[in-house]
């Protein structure tokens, strides 16, 4: 995908944007006088981002996921498009960060490296190219795969091994630079996995390294961060707040129980995505 920018005279625009989604008309506040924070502070909507990312994170680190795509949608109400996307890269990164650390042990790295090296590849691609999918066939693809994976319908030894982590890696960075919370396509791959905290872990550091790439594509692509430090800093902080808790309760959550609301959530996540596909 090629990223374009506008300069203004008048206005400081958006340093580049989708040219799927808007024009580049989106508004920012000029770097040097009325900064992000203090416009929002006297506002409920940074209050709302905040405690959002408390509990959106203590959901991912209790239930192992979900916590992303609630997280988006939130978001979505308020900032502009062409910000979400790098904004809830850069939050949920350092999110994953605190709850893969919080489980460092269970991490089972086999996996993750041929999923990190597709990652690379994918976020490398889907910035650079413009793609024409449709995105109801796309939701379905995903969602069918999904499904398909939670169930068994797919054979494990065809993802657990080299070619089943890379592509699914790089499909899931690549559509990420578009649709951002992709954490449950990630998380069918983990689904099998012996251990709650194997799950959690390992899904944890896979996207962590995901949101990680897909940020240092955004700077390269001329996203400024730096205009938007202050938010990001205090979603953060509540998000590593959010992992503590939700990791107390992962801890007292029975193998048996934590499974059920593991699959149940993804197989929830993959139904509503086909009605969102056929019903928009």
């Amino acid at each position: 995908m090629r990223w374009k920018s506008k300069a203004s005279s008048k206005k400081t625009k958006a340093p580049w944007c989708w040219s799927m989604w808007l024009s580049c008309n989106a508004e920012f506040p000029k770097p040097g006088t009325n900064n992000i924070f203090s416009q929002l502070v006297a506002d409920p909507a940074i209050l709302t981002l905040i405690i959002t990312s408390f509990f959106t994170s203590a959901i991912s680190a209790a239930m192992g996921l979900g916590g992303g795509v609630v997280l988006m949608a939130v978001m979505a109400a308020f900032l502009p498009v062409s910000v979400l996307v790098p904004i809830h890269g850069l939050v949920q990164m350092s999110s994953n960060a605190g709850r893969a650390y919080v489980q460092r042990e269970f991490i089972v790295w086999s996996l993750l490296k041929w999923l990190i090296l597709g990652g690379i590849i994918g976020a490398l691609l889907g910035g650079q190219l413009v793609i024409e999918l449709p995105d109801r066939w796309l939701k379905i693809g995903l969602a069918i795969f999904i499904l398909a994976t939670v169930w068994h319908l797919i054979p494990y030894k065809l993802i657990a091994g080299r070619a089943g982590p890379f592509i699914l890696g790089m499909v899931a960075a690549f559509i990420s630079m578009f649709f951002g919370a992709t954490g449950p396509l990630q998380a069918s791959l983990f689904s099998r996995l012996p251990e709650k905290k194997q799950t959690v872990g390992t899904h944890a550091a896979a996207m962590t390294l995901q949101h990680g790439v897909k940020v240092l594509v955004f700077v390269a692509l001329g996203f400024s961060f730096a205009q938007y430090w202050q938010l990001v800093i205090a979603m953060t902080a509540s998000g590593f707040l959010g992992t503590w808790v939700g990791s107390l309760m992962l801890d007292k959550l029975p193998e048996k129980q934590f499974r059920i609301i593991f699959v149940g959530s993804l197989t929830l996540l993959a139904f509503n995505m086909i009605r969102m596909a056929l019903w928009p």
